[in-house]
């Protein structure tokens, strides 16, 4: 897979965690230790993205 590829991917599961906190916190009931792993996650791809993206620069 090539780095550009692989970014491209990173980016993509990015936007789906994205959609996903939001999704999660509309839903009633839905708990915030729920949401805060989904941000945690988001950020660690965020970074991941920043870092490979540096890196190629």
């Amino acid at each position: 897979m090539s780095m550009s590829s692989h970014l491209e991917e990173l980016r993509k599961k990015h936007e789906l965690l994205s959609e996903k906190v939001e999704e999660v916190q509309r839903a009633p009931g839905s708990s915030d230790q729920e949401i805060s792993e989904l941000k945690k996650q988001k950020l660690k791809l965020k970074e991941e993205i920043e870092r490979l993206s540096s890196a190629t620069a």
